[in-house]
This record gives C-alpha cells, sequence and structure tokens, in this order.
C-alpha cells in the first residue's frame, strides 16, 4: 500500500478514514477540497470562493501522481477520479447505504456550528456546503456509484480493493492497515 485513493459518496467519512490511515501507515496525505481552494482557504469574497482553476488543480494533482507515495481524499473533478483510480496501487471505496451519507453531512453540519470541520478549508460556509452535500449524495448514488461499483468490480488484480460498506467495515479496515504496518 504505497498509493491509495480514498473515494465514494460525501458524509461517508472518506476524510475521517484518509486522516487516520494516514496516521497509522506514515504515508502523505492530500485532501483535495484543501488543494482546490487558494492556501487551503476558502474565500467568500471571491466569486468562486477562492477556488483554483481546473487548470492549476489539474497540475496539482498530476504532480501528486507522480510520486511514490500518497493518499488521496476527495472527488476533485470526474476525469481526475478516474486517473487517480487508473494510477494508486490500493482502491479504498466507501459505499455506505444512502441514508448513513445523508446521516454524515447532518452530524457534519452540527459539528461545524461549532469549529470548521476538519480536511476542509479554512472559513468553508457550512451551511451552503450541507445543502449542496444533500444534493450531491442523491446525484452520486444514481450516477457515480453504479460506475464505482464497475470500476472496482473491473480492477486488475494487481490493485488491493477495499470496498467498505459498513462503519464497522472502516474500522477493521483501520486495524488491519495498522497491524499491517507494525509488522
Amino acid at each position: 500500500m504505497k498509493k491509495v485513493a480514498v473515494f465514494g459518496n460525501a458524509g461517508g467519512g472518506k476524510s475521517t478514514l484518509s486522516r487516520r490511515l494516514a496516521e497509522v501507515t506514515g504515508l502523505p496525505l492530500y485532501t483535495l477540497d484543501i488543494i482546490q481552494f487558494r492556501g487551503g482557504r476558502y474565500r467568500p469574497e471571491e466569486k468562486d470562493g477562492g477556488k483554483i482553476t481546473n487548470e492549476e488543480y489539474l497540475s496539482i494533482h498530476r504532480d501528486i501522481l507522480t510520486r511514490n507515495e500518497w493518499i488521496i481524499d476527495g472527488y476533485g473533478s470526474l476525469p481526475s477520479t478516474w486517473e487517480r483510480l487508473s494510477a494508486a496501487d490500493t482502491l479504498v471505496y466507501i459505499d455506505l447505504p444512502v441514508i448513513a451519507h445523508y446521516w454524515g453531512i447532518t452530524k457534519r453540519f452540527a459539528a461545524g456550528l461549532f469549529q470548521n470541520p476538519k480536511g476542509w478549508p479554512e472559513h468553508s460556509p457550512v451551511w451552503e456546503s450541507t445543502l449542496d452535500g444533500y444534493r450531491v449524495v442523491w446525484l452520486c448514488h444514481r450516477r457515480l456509484t453504479p460506475a464505482y461499483r464497475q470500476r472496482i468490480a473491473d480492477t486488475t488484480p494487481c490493485k488491493q480493493v477495499h470496498h467498505l460498506t459498513s462503519r464497522a467495515a472502516m474500522k477493521a479496515f483501520l486495524k488491519a492497515a495498522a497491524d499491517q504496518h507494525r509488522s
């Protein structure tokens, strides 16, 4: 496990799992939401919130993919997602029931009322992001989830694939990764 792509629907716990996986493996973590906003900071005074151009993002993303080790958390864009899944040696697909994704967004919103959610650009608009998250869950479930499932079914045998369908499976995966790293 040297190049890990963590992907799945919004609110599933990708960022939390990615942070913990980075802690137990020592692999560098790249959070796409932080990369896509200038200096990891959402800028409400800018029309685009301070988001870098797609060309800048793709350049940074491709640079990360050339490195020897990484964990990449997030979506970015559909072309970069497929590129990342191809470059990774390990795919971690978080595929929880849809209601669990909605619940994850709700919990993140509640926590975000008191402090910026971990892994989010500084000064992110929590309310707007929450509404967008609710919208994205269903769209992702209808459009991307079938493509993600097909992708992992078609993945070559040279990749490790972890299809995590419950919080318990996520915990077991992290425990196994920690045990493997210790040995």
